[in-house]
């Protein structure tokens, strides 16, 4: 399925938790992190967790032993492989940051199967600490979108990724925040978007479900998730067939027409 491109959020999609509530809370700091919460944004605070906890001893590796125990529902690693099976093109776009999820995919052996990963940046610096800063600078610049939170607006992706495929292929978007609504308004005619039931993305489309364009499949749990999301992918496959076999159908009655001493028309190159 070379056509269609599935967008992954990461926190309570793929796994079934924010993995920042989850490291904070699996390393003992939840009341220093709801101290600081009303004091500065959330990737600034985050950040400043990350060192505390390197000013209290704790270790990359003491992290990155939680974030392995993250859970997850026991299909959602195999609807993730299947769809990558089946040709389609995986990528995650999420507001958790770039060391937890690439730790959480290679504990579970995903790394090699999404194309892109779009979130905040997440590094360990030379001093063994794990750094966290915001997607966008917010401080120097706006994305401009009233909706979104400041350090991310979602659909500004979506339209790149859009953009890139000159609209020739088809995305189904799985998510459940608020900010995942956003880039879910962009997703056209053709499309599909996947919100989590009884989950704030769900709950604002069912307020206005004309307002977007793609058709809604939602989901509660990763058995769900599995059953909708390949069965889409089918249902998208056995379209573009049965347009291919129009397609063919009509080329040979268009043959069928040409006498013996017209010359056959030259064939046109397909576009890869």
């Amino acid at each position: 399925m070379a056509g269609v491109v599935v967008v992954f959020d990461f926190d309570k999609t793929i796994i079934d938790c924010d993995s920042d509530n989850w490291v904070v809370d699996g390393l003992g700091a939840t009341d220093l992190f709801n101290q600081l919460l009303p004091t500065m944004p959330w990737n600034s605070l985050m950040d400043e967790m990350m060192k505390e906890l390197h000013s209290q001893g704790k270790t990359i590796d003491d992290i990155v032993e939680v974030l392995k125990r993250t859970p997850i529902h026991p299909r959602i690693v195999p609807a993730i492989k299947a769809a990558h099976a089946s040709g389609c093109e995986l990528r995650i776009v999420s507001d958790a940051n770039l060391f937890f999820i690439e730790t959480i995919l290679k504990h579970l052996g995903l790394e090699e199967y999404f194309s892109e990963i779009n979130t905040n940046p997440g590094y360990v610096d030379e001093e063994g600490r794990v750094r966290i800063s915001p997607f966008c600078d917010f401080t120097n610049s706006s994305h401009g979108c009233s909706i979104c939170p400041p350090n991310m607006c979602k659909s500004v992706i979506i339209e790149r990724i859009q953009a890139s495929t000159e609209g020739r292929k088809r995305m189904i978007y799985l998510g459940d925040g608020v900010g995942d609504y956003c880039p879910s308004l962009k997703l056209k005619e053709g499309d599909f978007v996947m919100p989590r039931k009884n989950f704030p993305l769900f709950d604002k489309i069912c307020q206005n479900p004309l307002a977007l364009k793609a058709e809604i499949h939602e989901w509660t749990d990763g058995e769900e998730l599995e059953h909708i999301l390949l069965n889409l992918i089918n249902t998208i496959a056995i379209e573009e067939n049965t347009d291919a076999q129009f397609i063919t159908t009509d080329c040979k009655l268009q043959t069928i027409s040409v006498s013996g001493n017209e010359a056959f028309p030259k064939a046109l190159p397909v576009q890869q």
